[in-house]
């Protein structure tokens, strides 16, 4: 069985994958603070519940943009595994997609990772939505080269940024909006709701429409993140929700570096 292990800013998820089948996920805050030891025994410990041996699990495969962290998770696989970690931002490790951008250093590992996942289980070329920490789009060709993309705030930052710039604003929750709710809010909290939902929508549906005009305006779109079933059936046109798409990426390129 493979762990694989998605280190985002905002929350690590951890899952165990037998083949292409996930057997089981866990999510745990990103903290930097948080030690090695204290990983292996969170880990072992809901791996036991879910009656996974830690004998069972034979590979790891790590996407992180936390550099604090990603020692940390190398760490864990060797204490708590005896294995080697693969990481996708390691030299030797091939994804097997071109990548068309001017530094091609500074493209996101979970970036990538979706690209490999969305050439090998969704038609190409599509545009990737992940609505994480930061909030971003981006353009997988053809033939599944990354092209590009877009980074915006997350909505969770956005959140936050409000609350913490504006003195008389309070700090709201993140939620399932309806579709009925509505544009004018009629008193600050419902204004501040109307600003995250519309406005994130408003925002999402004019960065497609502006890709599409570009680069075909049949694309279809992925999203993918936490957040993506809150937005997702509001926004116009073509769009599927993947949530695992990056953890999917992380099992094709463990598979790939095995041959």
């Amino acid at each position: 069985m493979l762990l694989a292990i998605d280190c985002g800013n905002t929350n690590i998820v951890f899952a165990i994958y037998d083949g292409d089948e996930q057997r089981a996920s866990w999510r745990i805050s990103s903290d930097s603070r948080r030690s090695t030891d204290e990983y292996v025994v969170w880990l072992t410990q809901l791996m036991t519940l879910k009656n996974i041996n830690v004998d069972d699990i034979t590979g790891v495969m790590i996407a992180s943009v936390v550099p604090d962290i990603q020692p940390k998770l190398v760490a864990l696989a060797h204490r708590g595994f005896d294995l080697v970690p693969l990481c996708v931002d390691d030299p030797c490790v091939e994804l097997g997609i071109a990548i068309n951008i001017d530094r091609p250093e500074q493209a996101g590992a979970d970036r990538l990772v979706n690209a490999v996942a969305a050439a090998a289980w969704h038609n190409l070329p599509a545009i990737v939505i992940d609505f994480g920490t930061a909030t971003t789009l981006d353009l997988i060709g053809p033939k599944g080269a990354y092209e590009g993309g877009i980074i915006a705030p997350g909505v969770n930052l956005s959140i936050e940024a409000l609350y913490m710039a504006a003195a008389r604003l309070p700090r709201i929750a993140v939620k399932s909006w309806q579709t009925d709710m509505p544009v004018l809010g009629t008193d600050t909290i419902s204004a501040m709701h109307s600003g995250v939902f519309w406005g994130y929508v408003g925002m999402i549906e004019g960065l497609l429409e502006r890709l599409r005009h570009s680069y075909g305006a049949d694309l279809p779109a992925i999203a993918t993140g936490g957040l993506a079933p809150l937005f997702a059936d509001h926004i116009n046109g073509p769009l599927t929700v993947d949530t695992d798409l990056t953890l999917k990426g992380l099992v094709r390129i463990h598979a790939q570096n095995k041959m």
